[in-house]
């Protein structure tokens, strides 16, 4: 079965609530949606839908700080559904959607947008690195694959020979 992503408009049902087990960020929050539609000539309210939104990583620490109880939002994400039995022997569903993206509805109000701060990369001099990778001479480049990952020359010992594939240019490079 493929997933399926949604996004919907809705008003936020409650606080955010913000946790982080073992080092990772995760938020959740409901969302109701109630449909305006035209009866009789007049505008009245469908019944509301209910959704819970879970936000992971980044993106909850983002939500944690910037969503409250009552913000008009839009949110994209992977729809899911969970049904149980309650006490009373009914089958219950919860509809969760696991965010990709969440925002303020800006059709509704105004919304100021802040950065968020980039961590600090511990992992030496990546500029001079990515130089150092752009400059080295052609012949002692590694081809990448369809993925991206290094392909390793050949050696001399399994008797396979010079590669015979068409040979990769860099860029501004020619055969």
């Amino acid at each position: 079965m493929s997933d399926m992503f949604v996004t919907f408009h809705g008003w936020v049902g409650g606080e955010v609530a913000y946790r982080s087990p073992n080092g990772i960020s995760v938020a959740n929050f409901r969302v109701g949606c109630t449909p305006r539609l035209k009866r009789k000539g007049d505008w009245v309210d469908a019944e509301t839908t209910w959704y819970s939104v879970t936000a992971w990583r980044s993106l909850a620490e983002n939500v944690r700080d910037s969503i409250r109880k009552g913000d008009a939002v839009i949110v994209h994400g992977r729809l899911r559904s969970e049904s149980w039995k309650r006490e009373d022997g009914q089958v219950s569903t919860s509809l969760i959607v696991e965010a990709s993206f969440v925002g303020h509805d800006l059709t509704r109000g105004t919304s100021s947008f802040t950065k968020s701060a980039r961590p600090e990369r511990g992992d030496g001099d990546v500029h001079s690195e990515i130089q150092d990778m752009v400059h080295r001479p052609f012949d002692e480049r590694l081809r990448p694959d369809s993925w991206g990952d290094p392909i390793e020359p050949a050696s001399a010992s399994d008797g396979s020979g010079p590669d015979t594939e068409a040979p990769a240019f860099g860029p501004g490079e020619a055969a």
